[in-house]
């Protein structure tokens, strides 16, 4: 048995101990500066990669089913179509997959559809989308922009010619490797 002696006590003074958590909180708070410092950029990639998957999917969907299915933007958000061949009109999907959707309030969406490309008007123009994707597989051109507020320069693009596939350029990604 080892005998210790009571004036040689072994282990952590109080300033080595506070010197070790302080520089763990440093630590921690350069963690979570850096891990939340863009949460608006990673947010708003999620979005448009959502809405880029959504519309490869109505696209994908329109084809399949021999239906014309529309993406209607609103003030706020979106919301897909589809387009009734016994009436007519224009109405919202049925389906849970397409169900409108809002974008947060710090998001900018700037459309750009080419205005006398077809759509298939309906009697009630209200539900008339911006973008149409037909059963041929063929869109209506489009190109949308999105952006945090008026920072232009962290923008992403959703894009298509109208034969070609939906585009996704991401920001800092030049366009001549497309």
């Amino acid at each position: 048995m080892r005998y210790v002696e009571p004036g040689n006590n072994s282990g952590f003074t109080l300033i080595e101990i506070m010197v070790v958590l302080v520089l763990v909180g440093l630590l921690a708070a350069l963690a979570v500066f850096t891990m939340g410092g863009n949460s608006q950029q990673r947010e708003l990639q999620n979005e448009v990669r959502e809405l880029y998957l959504l519309m490869q999917t109505a696209s994908d969907q329109a084809v399949l089913n021999n239906r014309e299915l529309g993406l209607l933007f609103e003030e706020n958000g979106y919301q897909f179509v589809t387009y009734e061949d016994e009436t007519g009109d224009w109405k919202a999907s049925g389906e849970r997959i397409f169900r409108a959707r809002n974008f947060p309030d710090w998001l900018v969406a700037t459309r750009f559809v080419e205005s006398d490309a077809p759509r298939l008007a309906s009697a009630e123009d209200k539900l008339r989308p911006d973008v149409v994707f037909f059963s041929s597989g063929e869109t209506t051109p489009f190109e949308l922009e999105f952006t945090v507020g008026s920072e232009t320069d962290y923008t992403h693009i959703l894009t298509s010619d109208g034969i070609s596939p939906i585009e996704w350029r991401r920001p800092g990604v030049e366009e001549d490797n497309w």
